[in-house]
C-alpha cells in the first residue's frame, strides 16, 4: 500500500553531510522507490498549520532540535516515529557523564514527544539500552543498523581488496570523536598510524581502505559508528572502547564481503521496521 511520508530533520544531505543525514537520504529514497510519496521539511520552519495540512501523513521525526514545542504538541495528535541519532532527551546529548548512562530526571528532556511517538528508532541494541535506561518507555525498537547506498557498497566492496598496512585515525577537531586518545595509544604501543583529515566522502573511504585497522576511542556514546562499520566492510580490524554502539551488535564480527552482505540486507531490514512501526 501506498502512503504518504513527512520527513522532519533539522538538515538534509544536501546541506550537512554527516552519517546520520546521509542514513536519512538512503531511507528516504528507498521509501519513495517503493512507491511512496514523501515530502521533506526543515524542523525549524515546520508550524502547526503544517501538520495540520498533512494530517492524516506518517511523520518520521529525524533530528529535531529545531522543532517547537507547539508542533511537538500538534504532532502527538498524528501518526509519527522518532528516528532517533543521538540523544535528545538529554540536555547534555551525552549519557556517558552519568554513573550508568543514567541521568538524574531533572537533566531529561522531550520525555513526552517521545512516550506519544508510536515508535522511537534506534541505531543499535547499546542505544537502545541507554534509551530505556532514561526514558522506561516500552515504544523504543533497535534497527541494529544503518544504510548505505548500493553505489558505496560496491566502492567498500571494491576498497576491501586493497593491500593494507597500519592504523587508521580520524582527523576531527569533535572532541568527543577523541582524535587525540587515539594517537596517544599508538605511539605509546608503536604502532604506524594514519592522521586520516576531513575529505569528501569516496576520497575518505579510500584513504582508510590502505590501514589494517581503525583506532577509535569516541568520548560519547556513538549509537551505532558508521565509521566502524565501513572499517569492517573494508576488511578491517577495529579497536575501539565500550562507547562504540556497533560492537554490542552479533553481526560486528563480520568483516569484508560477509559484512557487506549483511548491510545490504539492512536495506530490507530496516525499512520494513520504519514502514511496520506504523502499523
Amino acid at each position: 500500500m501506498v502512503h504518504k511520508y513527512i520527513f522532519v530533520a533539522d538538515f538534509f544531505a544536501d546541506e550537512v553531510p554527516g552519517g546520520g543525514e546521509i542514513n536519512n537520504e538512503e531511507l528516504i529514497n528507498i521509501l519513495v522507490s517503493r512507491g511512496n510519496l514523501l515530502l521533506k521539511r526543515k524542523s525549524q520552519s515546520l508550524k502547526v498549520e503544517d501538520i495540520r495540512a498533512h494530517s492524516g501523513s506518517r511523520f518520521i521525526i529525524a533530528n529535531f532540535v529545531g522543532l517547537a514545542e507547539d508542533v511537538k504538541i500538534a504532532l502527538s495528535q498524528e501518526d509519527y516515529i522518532i528516528y532517533e541519532h543521538d540523544h535528545k532527551y538529554l540536555l547534555s546529548r551525552n549519557p556517558a557523564i552519568y554513573e550508568n548512562y543514567e541521568a538524574p530526571k531533572e537533566k531529561i528532556i522531550n520525555f513526552a514527544f517521545y512516550k506519544s511517538a508510536q515508535a522511537v528508532l534506534c541505531q543499535s541494541v547499546f542505544h537502545k539500552m541507554i534509551v530505556g535506561i532514561n526514558l522506561g518507555i516500552d515504544n523504543i525498537v533497535s534497527l541494529s543498523g544503518n544504510l548505505w547506498s548500493e553505489e558505496i557498497l560496491e566502492l567498500l566492496k571494491e576498497l576491501s581488496e586493497i593491500k593494507k598496512d597500519g592504523h587508521a585515525i580520524m582527523e576531527s577537531a569533535i572532541p568527543h570523536k577523541n582524535t587525540s586518545e587515539a594517537v596517544m595509544f599508538c605511539r605509546a604501543t608503536n604502532k604506524q598510524y594514519n592522521l586520516i583529515p576531513s575529505l569528501p566522502y569516496r576520497q575518505f573511504l579510500t584513504r582508510m581502505a590502505e590501514c589494517e585497522k581503525l583506532v577509535f576511542f569516541p568520548r560519547s556514546p556513538e549509537t551505532l559508528s558508521r565509521i566502524s562499520v565501513e572499517a569492517r566492510m573494508l576488511n578491517m580490524g577495529v579497536i575501539t572502547n565500550e562507547l562504540c554502539g556497533a560492537k554490542y551488535e552479533e553481526w560486528f564480527s563480520l568483516k569484508g564481503s560477509a559484512m557487506i552482505e549483511k548491510v545490504l540486507e539492512m536495506r530490507e531490514s530496516i525499512p520494513n521496521l520504519v514502514e511496520g512501526s506504523f502499523e
